[in-house]
């Protein structure tokens, strides 16, 4: 390992530059809406949900963050995200809750990795394969159909377990469907849960890990047969109307960018490709090196805006793939190098995730996780 950071710590010095856009997250944030979660449920233990890229944060950064807080595991997609995490030197425990081939578990050689069990089949393919002590969560499919093991198939599962020393059930879990608009269909969901962890334990004995509820269904969470609760996207600020009552969290994550030109125009002329942008009078147009492949959404254009200087900038033309370009006319004195906000963590603003996901006619994830990985993560 202390090679490894040696090498980390060479590479930097040798690339040091000063990137045109940046993505900041907000540590303190962060764990305030952790806080905020917990002071909620308090029976509840917190696994934050790391996978997409920690919903845009950056994997490793945020894992960094929560690596000293204490938490039951980290929640990430894959493999692919938990070796990342290892090969950064988190030392958390992890739970894979994607979907992992019977093959990958038995070769996958992270330590402390648990995996999700998402169907019968691959119990089965699993309880075959491995040749050593491999810990697993059970999926039940409670009724949202995407993933888990059918009610009716619940006993066979339980048989396998029974019958192989070598796969370990260290925990249940399930998801629901819709806690915010579907009450009636949530609440049959939990008694489907509570029925399949009472038959599980009654006959595998209690389970480390119970966790059903993710952000949104801690509306609910006084109601389930659970001791972990997995927060993604409200870890990050986001979460139903009518939880933000009760869970008041802020957006944890800001886009910072620079101005890389100026130029004044004349009315009659056009912005960016396919002139969809005609000027109706003399305008100070600036570009940003931000484009669809930056993470600014393409349906954008004509409709977004930036913060320059406090300023509402609308953003003018097509958005590129690197580039886009911006009204900064009501700017007082606009500069090359001159910083942009291209996504506010202040919810009120316009151009906030929400307000982004709003004009975009989708929803906060999307926005977030197109976010590319190779833009710079710098914690405050």
């Amino acid at each position: 390992m202390r090679i490894l950071d040696a090498l980390r710590n060479l590479k930097k010095r040798f690339s040091r530059y000063e990137p045109l856009v940046t993505v900041v997250v907000f540590k303190d944030r962060l764990l305030k809406n952790v806080t905020l979660f917990k002071a909620a449920a308090p029976h509840l233990k917190i696994a934050p949900v790391l996978k997409s890229n920690a919903y845009g944060h950056g994997l490793i950064p945020v894992a960094k963050i929560f690596d000293k807080q204490n938490v039951p595991f980290l929640v990430v997609d894959s493999p692919y995200e938990a070796t990342q995490l290892r090969q950064a030197g988190i030392q958390s425990k992890i739970l894979i809750i994607g979907y992992t081939t019977a093959h990958n578990i038995k070769h996958f050689k992270s330590r402390n990795v648990s995996f999700t069990i998402t169907s019968l089949d691959q119990l089965r393919a699993v309880a075959k394969t491995v040749r050593r002590l491999t810990c697993l969560h059970l999926k039940i499919d409670t009724g949202m159909h995407r993933q888990g093991v059918g009610e009716g198939d619940v006993p066979a599962a339980i048989e396998i377990f029974k019958n192989n020393k070598l796969i370990k059930l260290e925990g249940v879990c399930s998801h629901l469907a819709d806690a915010i608009d579907h009450e009636d269909f949530t609440k049959k969901q939990i008694e489907r849960w509570d029925a399949g962890v009472a038959l599980i334990q009654k006959e595998l004995g209690e389970v480390v890990y119970k966790h059903l509820s993710a952000t949104s269904g801690f509306l609910f969470a006084q109601n389930i047969d659970a001791n972990v609760a997995r927060v993604g996207i409200g870890l990050y600020g986001f979460v139903p109307e009518n939880l933000q009552q009760k869970i008041p969290v802020t957006p944890t994550l800001e886009m910072r960018a620079c101005i890389t030109s100026l130029r004044k125009l004349a009315a009659g002329e056009c912005v960016g490709y396919d002139c969809t942008y005609t000027l109706d009078s003399p305008q100070t147009i600036a570009t940003l090196p931000v484009g669809y492949f930056e993470g600014m959404d393409r349906r954008l254009s004509n409709i977004g805006t930036v913060l320059v200087d406090g300023a509402v900038c609308p953003i003018v033309g097509r958005v590129s793939m690197n580039i886009a370009s911006v009204d900064v006319s009501n700017v007082k004195n606009p500069h090359l190098n001159q910083l942009v906000m291209v996504i506010s963590a202040n919810a009120s603003d316009t151009n906030s995730v929400e307000n982004i996901a709003r004009d975009c006619k989708t929803i906060p994830y999307e926005i977030l996780v197109h976010i590319p990985p190779q833009l710079r993560r710098t914690v405050v």
